[in-house]
């Protein structure tokens, strides 16, 4: 299956999850159901905007965007975690209404049933989406991914509020727990927010990778040359580097040249980063004279 197909995935299950808590709400009247059906409105509305930035992150490169259009996949996440900031407002607002107006509660049994179908349906879609962004190194899946897990544990969290709820009488209990379940949900949007930010300021790719793809430069370079600064970032699914390999003086352009072009593609096979080098002439600290 293409990232397209685990969205379109995530869509239905947001669709299927919407129908589900939306009607355990209706049945039981409770803020925390109506606070669970509410993110996954968000769901939805990250899903189907995923689904275009993937759709143009995937665009091949042309003239005017020759790097390709992977920054896209950014967009998508820091959509969702804006969208999961309005969700939780809107949370926070109603259950402060009920945490003052405490209303009794009914249909407790059907309703949670009602829930607990969503959130098994969720939780099949987040750990086939989790695997997919692995594998697709696709940040629009990992953000739905993140977010439909964050909602499996919402839904366990309500259904626990709720249920102390109707056992205990207090109902003032069940907007708690919504505010509870707006304050998680924040967390996760800012998250979001934040590794977006990080991708479209071109941060460094993970340490690890950084480490393997320096180890496989190094082992190119031997007495005739030496790597210069190793830069990185990435876009979406995809990973740039760069990095200036400083050769011998007598190393003719011919040499120097089928040097960096089998790192270039050594280093795509292996690690799928496409590096791109500058060659300078290695010289000497005191004299700065070529070496021989």
């Amino acid at each position: 299956m293409t990232p397209h197909g685990y969205l379109k995935l995530s869509i239905a299950a947001a669709v299927a999850s919407i129908v589900l808590k939306m009607a355990a709400w209706w049945l039981t009247d409770s803020m925390g159901f109506l606070s669970d059906a509410l993110e996954s409105f968000v769901n939805l509305a990250a899903a189907v905007f995923g689904l275009a930035m993937v759709t143009l992150a995937r665009t091949p490169a042309d003239h005017d965007h020759p790097f390709g259009h992977g920054k896209a996949e950014y967009f998508a996440a820091g959509f969702e975690g804006i969208m999961i900031f309005a969700a939780a407002i809107a949370i926070l607002y109603t259950s402060g209404v009920r945490l003052f107006h405490p209303v009794a509660l009914d249909h407790f049994g059907f309703g949670t049933a009602l829930s607990v179908l969503s959130t098994l349906i969720n939780y099949l879609v987040a750990r086939q989406l989790i695997a997919a962004a692995g594998r697709f190194r696709s940040m629009a899946l990992e953000a739905d991914a993140k977010h439909l897990m964050t909602d499996v544990w919402t839904t366990v969290g309500v259904i626990v509020g709720v249920g102390l709820a109707m056992l205990t009488r207090m109902w003032w209990l069940d907007p708690v727990v919504a505010i509870a379940v707006a304050l998680n949900i924040l967390r996760e949007g800012g998250s979001l927010v934040k590794r977006a930010f990080d991708g479209l300021m071109d941060k460094t790719l993970p340490e690890t990778e950084v480490t393997q793809l320096n180890d496989l430069l190094v082992r190119f370079c031997d007495k005739n040359c030496e790597l210069g600064e190793l830069r990185t970032r990435g876009a979406g699914p995809q990973r740039f580097a760069h990095v200036e390999v400083r050769v011998a003086g007598h190393m003719s352009v011919d040499a120097a040249h089928d040097l960096v072009d089998r790192m270039e593609q050594t280093v795509l096979d292996e690690t799928g980063i496409l590096l791109t080098t500058h060659v300078e002439p290695r010289h000497d600290p005191p004299t700065g004279k070529p070496a021989e």
